[in-house]
């Protein structure tokens, strides 16, 4: 049975449309099956593609399914943002002052600041020291000296992310990987950037090996970054990241602690709005 829904692409972590993280978002998609999302997930051939549902928990507001081209994730952060613009845009009204979103890895609460959303990062799935047979890895797919990492961490909200924090901005960019030697692993990369033409605090990198490709700009990559860096005193409570930019994008991600939480923020803009069918 064909199904014609609400559809519209947006795009996330920018304030200048095309500068973000696209995202493929459909509405009212509770008739569809899997087969059919996973599908169309694939057309799109974006890095993720959202379908939004009724809630099956009381205190959320709406679900959602998210997909890449080649399998569903519990979460993501550019996803989550953009899925909750769109539920808005449509019409959504919250139950209370925060959105409540319903997704694979729980509820993941949303604040609205104006033009901009911040979700509430997730606990991470997985912390703590990375292997020596995995740095090994990293320095051989990075292209980069041991020496030049000067941390490591597993910082896996749902993707996997193993990140890396180099020592500065410019070693960020002169990165190019090789993805046969990553193997597999998703790799987050981080360093300061200083100096007087600073337009944020720090350059990030979101290289996802199981897709071979660059992120242009990652929501769960940058949350499960602040709950490693902020904690080990290596970023404040208050910061931003640019990420995006060996790929000629201008994403810009605002990350604040409040408490005990870590909120995550950015600005999204509509590119495409009708209808497809399926």
């Amino acid at each position: 049975m064909a199904h014609t829904l609400k559809f519209q692409q947006v795009d996330v972590f920018s304030s200048a449309a095309t500068q973000g993280n696209p995202l493929a978002v459909v509405s009212a998609a509770d008739d569809l099956t899997d087969a059919q999302m996973a599908a169309f997930a694939r057309w799109t051939n974006l890095s993720e593609t959202t379908f939004l549902l009724r809630p099956t928990h009381p205190e959320a507001d709406y679900r959602v399914r998210i997909f890449t081209t080649t399998r569903e994730l519990p979460f993501a952060g550019h996803p989550t943002l953009g899925s909750c613009f769109v539920w808005l845009d449509n019409g959504g009204a919250a139950k209370a002052e925060e959105v409540v979103q319903e997704c694979g890895a729980g509820l993941v609460r949303i604040r609205r600041d104006g033009s901009r959303l911040a979700f509430c990062a997730p606990p991470l799935l997985r912390s703590g020291p990375v292997e020596d047979e995995v740095l090994a890895r990293l320095v051989a797919g990075l292209g980069v000296r041991r020496e030049q990492i000067i941390g490591s961490q597993w910082a896996d909200n749902g993707p996997g992310w193993v990140a890396v924090m180099l020592s500065s901005r410019e070693e960020v960019l002169a990165i190019r990987p090789d993805y046969a030697a990553l193997k597999g692993l998703n790799v987050g990369i981080v360093a300061p950037w200083t100096g007087p033409d600073a337009e944020a605090d720090f350059e990030v990198r979101a290289l996802t090996g199981d897709l071979n490709a660059e992120d242009p700009v990652t929501g769960s990559l940058n949350a499960s970054l602040a709950q490693w860096l902020i904690p080990a005193g290596l970023a404040p409570r208050q910061y931003t990241t640019r990420q995006g930019t060996v790929l000629g994008h201008r994403g810009c991600v605002s990350i604040e602690q409040v408490g005990n939480q870590i909120w995550v923020g950015g600005e999204v803009q509509t590119c495409i709005a009708g209808n497809v069918t399926l």
